[in-house]
């Protein structure tokens, strides 16, 4: 990654123009799969599924006994709502408690056209269209790393939900986050005042927190970013940029802080849970043969299927192929825009006297100097 205070920079104006809601979206109830290359089903840039993590023995065929509840089966396990954001590859996810309709949520999405530095808040919006559907009370939001690849709506969902639902709902994130905060506010430019205290919560290693009556755990998962967290909520773990699709593999570890090494015992701890836990992954891009986003695999198909992670592949191989592999990826397409939010939690930059707010962006002159 280039430096960028090394270089000159461009200051861009951000428009701030939200469009309202798009309404195209379905509601559908899928059971966990049954074999392990089944495909994922479709599903639109808003559309969302909700899946529930508990599944009906197979020896309750009576429609009556499939009536069951969560709680009646297994206690506190959640609602999980997947949302695909197609334009950056990511999933974002809303997790309820059933019981209480407490909900978090995971990753979200602001819309970032680079071409014109406008942003717009349709992902976002949609997902708080969800939220009223169902009658959840967001408790927080969970941020997995400060992500390079995507704008985060934190702060605007959080604005939302006080408008709303008439409480402050804190943003939380892993302990770390200060290191990435202090590299890059050096490199963009970014006074203390806008990043510290951007985030409510700051998770300590392995920190338990309920969502209602569902207990959640997170986890510190190293590899792609130093303070990369996950969150296990149930029988659930919500991994981030960290183990994607059985036929991706697992995440880019040459941002600054990132480690091959350390990822491959992030992915490690992950495959050591029971075999039917769900990994939920943070981006999906489905290579050729395979048209559709999956949201999930469990830890026994990944242990099997995963071209990354088979168990076969010993540490050595896999920090080899994953430092050879990084060392061709080009930088994500949002890459600065994208730091400059998230070490703000997703809040706005401030604004100059002018009344503008602004991103900086590193000209790439190559050789050329004068």
């Amino acid at each position: 990654m280039t430096h960028a205070a090394s270089l000159p920079l461009a200051r861009l104006p951000i428009q701030n123009q939200s469009q309202g809601l798009h309404r195209n979206t379905h509601l559908i109830r899928r059971k966990p799969w049954e074999s392990k290359l089944q495909k994922g089903a479709h599903r639109s840039t808003f559309s969302h599924r909700a899946i529930s993590s508990i599944t009906t023995s197979r020896r309750f065929q009576h429609q009556q006994r499939n009536l069951y509840t969560a709680q009646t089966l297994m206690p506190h396990q959640p609602i999980v709502h997947d949302i695909f954001e197609t334009k950056t590859g990511t999933y974002q996810y809303l997790v309820a408690d059933p019981s209480t309709k407490a909900a978090v949520i995971i990753d979200p999405v602001l819309d970032y056209d680079p071409a014109t530095q406008t942003i717009t808040t349709e992902s976002a919006d949609a997902l708080i269209m969800l939220v009223e559907e169902k009658g959840y009370s967001i408790s927080r939001f969970l941020e997995t790393h400060a992500h390079a690849d995507h704008l985060s709506a934190s702060s605007y969902l959080q604005k939302q939900i006080l408008e709303q639902q008439g409480h402050h709902a804190p943003i939380g994130i892993g302990k770390r986050i200060g290191q990435v905060q202090q590299l890059f506010s050096k490199r963009y430019d970014i006074s203390k005042a806008e990043y510290e205290h951007a985030f409510d919560t700051l998770f300590e290693d392995d920190q338990v927190f309920k969502i209602g009556k569902v207990e959640a755990t997170a986890i510190h998962l190293p590899g792609h970013t130093p303070d990369h967290m996950g969150y296990k909520i149930g029988d659930n773990v919500f991994c981030g940029d960290s183990i994607f699709h059985v036929d991706i593999g697992t995440a880019r570890c040459d941002f600054p802080g990132g480690s091959a090494t350390d990822l491959f015992h992030s992915t490690q701890k992950l495959l050591s849970l029971p075999d039917e836990t769900k990994i939920w992954t943070g981006h999906d891009y489905p290579p050729d043969g395979r048209d559709k986003p999956v949201p999930w695999m469990s830890v026994k198909h990944h242990r099997e299927l995963n071209k990354h992670l088979k168990e076969d592949v010993s540490e050595r191989d896999f920090v080899q192929m994953r430092m050879e592999r990084d060392d061709g990826l080009a930088a994500p397409r949002l890459l600065h825009p994208s730091l400059q939010f998230n070490v703000r939690a997703g809040r706005l930059p401030g604004k100059t006297e002018a009344g503008h707010r602004f991103l900086r962006l590193p000209l790439k002159l190559g050789e050329l100097e004068w």
